[in-house]
């Protein structure tokens, strides 16, 4: 299993989730785990996916949602999860 961490922040509008989702899909990534929460008007997501059947490199899949994020006013963000540990590991 290649597990990913995906983050998905931005303002709240109608959509967000399902048009992340439909990309996950569409590329053979499975969700593992997911929370999702909105702070007054703001949005922030957090997930947990299965990578290895995608058929892409994790930079090639984070530089696609990144697109999308432009494309709907969110920022995406994602890296490997040995990536995301090391990072947030003190």
């Amino acid at each position: 299993m290649k597990r990913t961490i995906i983050t998905v922040v931005g303002h709240d509008t109608v959509g967000i989730i399902a048009k992340v989702c439909t990309y996950l899909a569409e590329n053979n990534i499975n969700i593992l785990d997911i929370s999702q929460t909105i702070v007054q008007e703001y949005f922030n997501m957090m997930m947990i996916v299965d990578t290895n059947r995608a058929g892409k490199s994790v930079a090639e899949i984070a530089g696609e949602l990144t697109k999308l994020g432009e494309q709907i006013g969110v920022i995406i963000k994602c890296q490997s999860e040995e990536i995301f540990s090391q990072m947030h590991r003190i």
